[in-house]
């Protein structure tokens, strides 16, 4: 996690600098992937305790500052929700348009139906899904290898 950390702190200036779309010209995708990878800021890393392992995260309402910023335009459906074993299972769409189109990927979060904790599972599945997702476009990509 401190190798994360140190990288980020000029994340601020790099966004300053950048503008996320000029004119209202779409952006290739590679760029808007190149950009999404770049390290998420300090000031917007989490750290949960999980199996005895501190874990780096993104909220999601930072997560979708990150898209507004690099992804405008970007939009997300809930494809499906299940109930498996005591879980709710919720799958998203998340969209980019971009030159080539569209480009979309889906993820899945899911949650114990009987939470006791923050939040409620519907929201946290929710969450959890629109997050992978925007992984899947490099958006906090590297916090899953630590």
């Amino acid at each position: 996690m401190a190798e994360a950390s140190v990288a980020t702190e000029n994340i601020e200036e790099i966004e300053e600098q950048m503008p996320a779309q000029e004119d209202g010209k779409l952006r290739s995708i590679r760029d808007i992937v190149k950009d999404l990878s770049k390290p998420v800021a300090k000031r917007h890393l989490r750290v949960r305790r999980q199996g005895g392992k501190e874990i780096g995260y993104i909220a999601w309402h930072d997560a979708i500052k990150y898209l507004d910023h690099y992804a405008p335009g970007w939009n997300y459906e809930v494809r499906s929700m299940d109930s498996i074993g005591g879980k709710l299972i919720l799958t998203i769409r998340l969209s980019i348009p971009c030159l080539e189109g569209v480009v979309f990927r889906e993820a899945t979060g899911q949650e114990d139906e009987s939470k006791d904790t923050y939040g409620d599972s519907s929201s946290n599945a929710e969450s959890m899904a629109l997050r992978r997702a925007a992984a899947k476009f490099g958006l906090g990509l590297y916090l899953y290898d630590q």
